[in-house]
């Protein structure tokens, strides 16, 4: 699949979700349930690049998808299960997983080489700027628990630490 046709499917999926769901008003279970997917699409589309890039830069970046994002996830599983703060879907969460899955069955079919770490790239950029977004406009808005909102803070911390990283790989790959 050609790379700029990928990163155009993908921009079009971020677009999706940018639909009047993601200000909806959610549950403290509905919010735990975003920060569980969020996590999970990072590890699923992160363990597709450590094993597919050909860069390094892209494969560390990947691997530190993997784990971080497992740790993040880990940690904010044992912080609300602490709180009695179950995970209950919602269609915002339904949807960021929908778009992680379709972004890495496209991945997927990419040919492994330098149009793969591009576009693998390129969506991790997106995909962050997309969950700052839905972060500061809907999680935290709707986040009643004082444990709920303290996960959050970790997680846009970490979330904003990986675009850094992120924008610094993508502006060395070639177009």
């Amino acid at each position: 699949m050609n790379t700029r046709y990928l990163a155009i499917a993908v921009l079009m999926l971020l677009a999706a979700c940018a639909s009047s769901s993601d200000r909806a008003k959610l549950t403290d279970p509905e919010v735990a349930m975003v920060v569980r997917v969020s996590n999970l699409g990072e590890v699923r589309e992160g363990q597709l690049a450590r094993d597919k890039a050909t860069d390094a830069a892209v494969r560390d970046f990947a691997q530190m998808m993997v784990i971080e994002h497992t740790a993040a996830s880990n940690q904010a599983e044992s912080d609300l299960a602490r709180a009695d703060i179950p995970s209950a879907d919602s269609s915002l969460s339904r949807q960021i997983d929908a778009n992680s899955g379709s972004a890495t069955d496209m991945l997927r079919a990419s040919p492994a080489g330098p149009a793969f770490d591009r576009a693998y790239m390129d969506r991790q950029v997106d995909a962050h700027r997309y969950v700052l977004g839905v972060i500061d406009q809907t999680l935290v808005p709707n986040a009643r628990s004082k444990v709920l909102r303290r996960v959050l803070a970790d997680m846009r911390k970490l979330i904003e630490q990986h675009l850094t990283r992120a924008q610094q790989i993508q502006t060395t790959l070639a177009k």
